[in-house]
């Protein structure tokens, strides 16, 4: 990549921090919220659901008027659309002061409504925006690079977001009595998204328009590859999401852990942190590395990983003891990284397999084995991301942008897909509600054996499409 493309990368994947940082700092608002509105679990929950809704109806809005009109970022540019999704995400932040001051709990909801609105409009724009900044056969490894800074942001979001309202940083919840904790940290955050636009406005970033004018109806939905993709990133994201949203009912389990709800923050943070070893590794290509130099980073990159996961828990003074037991699993997904060869379709098939396995390991058993066979899931699903949305977007041409609005459109997996396993733990028990992850990661699997079929029949190469 040039050095002028390599710049732009570097402004355009510290959007990726924003996301990570958010949507991960909601563990810290939902008991703040719960404790000081007297809510109950479930409503609590709504600050999770008035996220992750915001990106099904924002994809939708933007997808119809694709069809209605035309597609607005083919006229106005990647850049403009990045920041416009920022300002309106700044808007949501500095809405938390007057939430605040009215103590309206609705309000608030409202607020995190409209930051994802912008978040969606981002990741519509960023995702083929970070493909297009390069050769378009190695954009997923761009992907994995951004993927990498989000996991970064949702490692330390919650330990900043616990600084600020509690001034320490502990996972553990420390009661606040005044809402106007937040007022703070919603500030700093608006500063955050106003100085990230002023940025791009001046920056060397391309706009990337198209003067075509783009049909009047949905074309993307006309590529086998992209329907089925959507359904790819539905379960992805649900999965990705379930698996630790049921942590803490799992880990109560006698035959599990038969711990408290204060001593599962390390599992969690494990978890999320996982999807962080993965994105690291996947980035090196990015970089003109030689062959001896990049398979010696290839393999130590995701144990340094791991040593940051452990040394951020460390300082957090939690028990990180257990964590021995993960590394089977980290060794195991090193060498599943070289087997894929880099190649999304086979990589994705490849990790998607390992981790149905793994959960069905942990069904089968109890202790330490199931429970991080669960909690590699998340390290599993590291990589997963860029496999699906490039081989989704491949072929699209004009309607890429349009394709893309329907993938982040299905992020609604994370607010679908939970619930449903929810349910089953009510049920029937949270170590046996985790088939729902092995049905998700077989859906996973198929997508990637389908889609090389579908690209042969289109006269392409799935195997063309490298993380390299």
């Amino acid at each position: 990549m040039k050095k002028s493309g390599l710049s732009s990368l570097v402004i355009l994947i510290s959007i990726f921090f924003f996301w990570g940082f958010v949507a991960a700092s909601n563990g810290i608002l939902i008991p703040l919220f719960k404790e000081i509105f007297h809510l109950t679990q479930f409503k609590s929950q709504l600050v999770d659901w008035a996220f992750y809704i915001a990106y099904f109806f924002g994809s939708l809005i933007y997808f119809c008027v694709t069809i209605w009109y035309e597609d607005p970022l083919l006229r106005i540019g990647y850049k403009k659309g990045l920041i416009i999704g920022l300002l309106i995400s700044a808007v949501g932040a500095i809405g938390f002061i007057p939430a605040a001051n009215m103590q309206s709990y609705p309000m608030l909801l409202t607020c995190m409504f409209i930051i994802g609105l912008g978040f969606t409009l981002q990741q519509i724009v960023a995702n083929p925006y970070v493909i297009a900044l390069g050769n378009p056969s190695t954009g997923s490894h761009r992907l994995n690079l951004a993927g990498g800074i989000n996991s970064f942001g949702t490692t330390i979001g919650p330990v900043l977001l616990s600084l600020a309202l509690f001034g320490q940083m502990s996972t553990s919840y420390t009661p606040v009595a005044d809402i106007a904790a937040v007022k703070i940290p919603s500030i700093i955050l608006c500063c955050m998204f106003l100085l990230s636009a002023s940025v791009l406005a001046f920056s060397s970033l391309p706009p990337i328009t198209a003067h075509e004018k783009a049909e009047k109806k949905p074309g993307a939905l006309k590529y086998p590859q992209l329907t089925l993709g959507m359904l790819a990133i539905f379960f992805y994201v649900g999965v990705e999401v379930t698996i630790q949203s049921n942590l803490g009912a799992l880990l109560k389990l006698p035959e599990i852990k038969g711990i408290t709800a204060s001593q599962i923050s390390p599992y969690i943070s494990l978890y999320w942190g996982s999807l962080m070893i993965g994105r690291w590794r996947g980035s090196l290509t990015v970089f003109k590395l030689s062959k001896r130099t990049m398979t010696i980073f290839m393999t130590v990159l995701p144990i340094i990983a791991f040593g940051v996961i452990c040394g951020v828990n460390y300082l957090r003074n939690s028990d990180i003891s257990d964590y021995k037991f993960y590394l089977p699993y980290l060794l195991l997904a090193i060498a599943a990284f070289f087997i894929g060869q880099e190649k999304p379709a086979r990589t994705l098939i490849l990790f998607s397999c390992i981790a149905g396995v793994s959960m069905i390991v942990g069904l089968l058993t109890t202790g330490n084995i199931a429970l991080f066979s669960f909690i590699s899931g998340g390290l599993y699903c590291s990589i997963m991301w860029p496999c699906i949305f490039s081989l989704a977007i491949a072929g699209l041409g004009k309607y890429t942008t349009q394709g893309s609005s329907l993938l982040i459109m299905m992020i609604l997996g994370g607010a679908i897909i939970p619930p449903i396993q929810g349910l089953i733990v009510d049920n029937y028990g949270a170590h046996i509600s985790y088939v729902v992850p092995v049905f998700c990661f077989a859906y996973l699997a198929f997508y990637g054996w389908k889609v090389r079929h579908i690209f042969k029949a289109q006269g392409m190469d799935a195997d063309a499409i490298t993380l390299e």
